[in-house]
């Protein structure tokens, strides 16, 4: 009989360390992956956008104050993408057009950067922009040239991109939600179009 009482504590003791690791693994039950909890963490963060360089595909350099007082929307891409990028930017158009026009440059600007800077060229990056409707103005396409403001500005926004040695890269993507004060707002699935929408236009109907 105690080697019984002994077996059920011990699988009791199991269950409620498993539901611990659980509860803590997943944000608090929030989550049902390490990628969900690792956003949920970075939204309620909020960081703030560092202060870094671009340059857009129309030769310009600024840093993120060009935008204060402003929401920005953005994604992060390669050009030489051929999975998941052009997916990522016709879901971004498709937010983009249901935008009205009264807030567009007003009160957001889409900005879609490149991490990949060596090959995404102005002139690059001024030819893909057409693919998905980008005026380079109120949608602008721009990348970061020095290498160490890169890596800040991704690991501020936590965008994994890991390069495969061949001229491709492994990399996470998602809508990124800025507020008017350059903070991290939220970090949207890309899958999800129509909440995207929403989101934005709540954001923006509340200002």
């Amino acid at each position: 009989m105690m080697w019984r009482y002994r077996r059920i504590i011990a699988i009791v003791l199991v269950l409620v360390f498993g539901v611990g690791l659980f509860y803590f693994g997943t944000d608090g039950f929030r989550a049902f992956t390490a990628e969900t909890a690792r956003v949920n963490a970075l939204v309620e963060e909020q960081p703030v956008l560092p202060d870094v360089v671009l340059e857009d595909s129309k030769y310009r350099e600024y840093d993120f104050s060009e935008f204060a007082g402003k929401y920005v929307m953005m994604t992060f891409v390669y050009t030489r993408c051929t999975t998941v990028c052009p997916q990522l930017e016709m879901n971004l158009q498709e937010v983009y057009e249901a935008i009205p026009a009264a807030y567009l440059g007003e009160d957001i600007v889409f900005l879609t950067v490149s991490f990949d800077p060596e090959r995404d060229t102005p002139e690059i990056l001024d030819t893909y922009r057409t693919y998905f409707g980008s005026d380079g103005d109120l949608w602008r396409m721009a990348r970061v040239n020095d290498p160490a403001e890169l890596d800040l500005l991704l690991d501020t926004l936590g965008v994994i991109v890991i390069p495969d040695g061949e001229g491709d890269f492994s990399h996470n993507v998602a809508f990124y939600f800025i507020d008017r004060d350059g903070g991290l707002l939220d970090v949207m699935d890309f899958d999800d179009i129509t909440g995207a929408q929403t989101r934005v236009l709540e954001a923006l109907e509340g200002m």
